[in-house]
């Protein structure tokens, strides 16, 4: 499995992608906006008890994922990733969809981060034209991705890096106030965290709505396993990365939402802003007395804005490339350059992604608001396909008289994990529309809106299962052969 680059074909990706890669992509791939704005948002609706319950359990459902990728992705480290695995150890057609799924997810999230970034820069430069800032990041992401694989993941790991700086001085800081050595001479302890009806609060449909907001904040750590084609010995470091990044996101998530719980009351109602100027962490940097805080934050938020679009375009190209290199997409999105690098289909995707992103910019945006909807059920479409996949992986392994001691790494807790990953995944994807109900009848507006993603899986699914005649493949057939 393991290529240099004097000898790797035109045909295959380059095995450039080094451990510290891997360990910043998955660690920098759950920090971002999620923990920087819609904590404050997570802490306002469920108290800060809810919010950490909220979060610990969808650590948890990730950390069983990312094990039951790693599994696969060790043994068998393709480009494909999850869309192979379901392929082989599912049904081909359900391989198609969760591969199609993922590109569009990504493709589309390009779109959303371009915006983004427009608001950000704003901040500085509010009379400034917007498609300046969006064409500026758009090439930024773009020749991060078209330069070298290696480009990208050094691009990944200084992102991760001003990210995961942040946050540590962030818990120091709130460490500090919450005992009186800066903010103010009086240590805060958990008053703040306990008044008002706290710590939890609105009962059980508020953790429910934040469990939800939380799972979005996870979203991204399955791109370690696309990595998997283009890593150094993945066998060893895939799992690796694995294994030590979930303690930290843990550590990270946890802490930092019970030191802002500590801090600012959860009834405050700036928590609820999505303006930087009174994000959580700004509001907890400027109670320390330090100085220009929101700028900071507002620059910190706009490399994990840059981050989480590099890694978009990154994961969605090579999913991509790999329809097309497998006959799933068209021939010409399958070619690689001399350095290794799906330009054909980089080219393609950034397209998609700009396409998407005009049409926020044309008439009330109603087009672009509901390709973000389409997209924002398909990263738990595809934790749902990764949970499935490594069941039948395992059960297929056995099942052909393989011994679980020959595997590079074997994920714990099965079946126990995966099937818990499964039914919390469902819950979410379910939930999603939970407010389309109520006792004056179904908003079907509301709910075509939430499901419309879940909707067009299952037609590229089950249109590719009728076209072809594909069927569940036997445990004893199951393929375990790399492509």
């Amino acid at each position: 499995m393991k290529n240099s680059n004097s000898s790797t074909p035109p045909s295959q990706l380059r095995r450039n992608l080094k451990a510290r890669h891997l360990m910043m992509i998955s660690l920098g791939g759950t920090i971002g906006t999620g923990l920087f704005l819609a904590s404050g948002g997570a802490i306002h609706q469920a108290g800060p008890g809810g919010a950490l319950v909220a979060y610990a359990a969808i650590g948890l459902m990730v950390y069983y994922l990312m094990t039951s990728l790693a599994e696969m992705a060790a043994f068998m480290p393709v480009a494909g990733s999850f869309r192979v695995y379901a392929s082989k150890f599912v049904d081909p057609s359900f391989g198609f969809a969760i591969g199609w799924n993922y590109w569009y997810n990504w493709a589309i999230t390009i779109a959303a981060e371009l915006a983004a970034v427009v608001l950000i820069m704003k901040f500085w430069f509010p009379d400034s034209p917007s498609l300046l800032w969006s064409g500026l990041a758009l090439v930024i992401m773009f020749l991060f991705n078209y330069l070298s694989v290696k480009g990208f993941g050094e691009a990944e790991f200084w992102f991760a890096m001003i990210k995961v700086v942040t946050v540590v001085i962030f818990i120091v800081t709130g460490i500090l106030i919450i005992f009186g050595i800066m903010g103010g001479n009086d240590p805060i302890g958990f008053s703040n965290f306990v008044a008002d009806g706290g710590p939890f609060n609105g009962g059980f449909f508020a953790i429910l709505g934040v469990f939800m907001v939380a799972g979005f904040s996870f979203q991204g750590t399955e791109l370690l396993g696309v990595t998997a084609g283009e890593s150094e010995d993945p066998e060893k470091n895939i799992p690796k990365a694995i294994k030590s990044v979930f303690w930290r996101i843990i550590l990270f998530y946890i802490l930092a939402i019970l030191i802002i719980g500590m801090i600012i009351p959860f009834t405050d109602a700036r928590l609820l802003s999505d303006d930087v100027a009174v994000s959580p962490f700004t509001l907890v940097f400027e109670r320390a007395g330090l100085a220009f805080a929101a700028s900071v934050m507002n620059a910190v938020i706009l490399t994990s804005v840059l981050s989480a679009g590099n890694s978009g375009m990154y994961a969605s190209t090579r999913m991509l490339w790999d329809l097309a290199r497998d006959g799933k997409a068209p021939k010409f999105l399958g070619k690689l350059d001399k350095r290794g690098v799906p330009v054909n289909a980089l080219i393609v995707t950034a397209l998609v992604g700009t396409l998407a992103f005009s049409a926020s910019l044309f008439g009330d945006g109603v087009v672009y608001v509901w390709l973000l909807n389409a997209s924002g059920m398909a990263g738990f479409v595809t934790w749902v396909g990764i949970a499935i996949a490594h069941y039948r992986f395992r059960k297929a392994y056995i099942a052909q008289g393989n011994s679980l001691d020959d595997l590079p790494y074997r994920a714990k807790g099965f079946p126990f994990g995966p099937v818990l990953a499964l039914v919390l995944c469902i819950i979410i994807i379910i939930g999603q529309g939970y407010q389309a109900f109520s006792t004056d009848g179904i908003d079907w507006n509301s709910m075509l809106v939430s499901y419309i993603g879940l909707v067009l899986f299952f037609i590229v699914w089950i249109g590719y299962k009728i076209k072809h005649k594909t069927k569940l493949i036997p445990l004893e057939e199951c393929d375990f052969k790399a492509e």
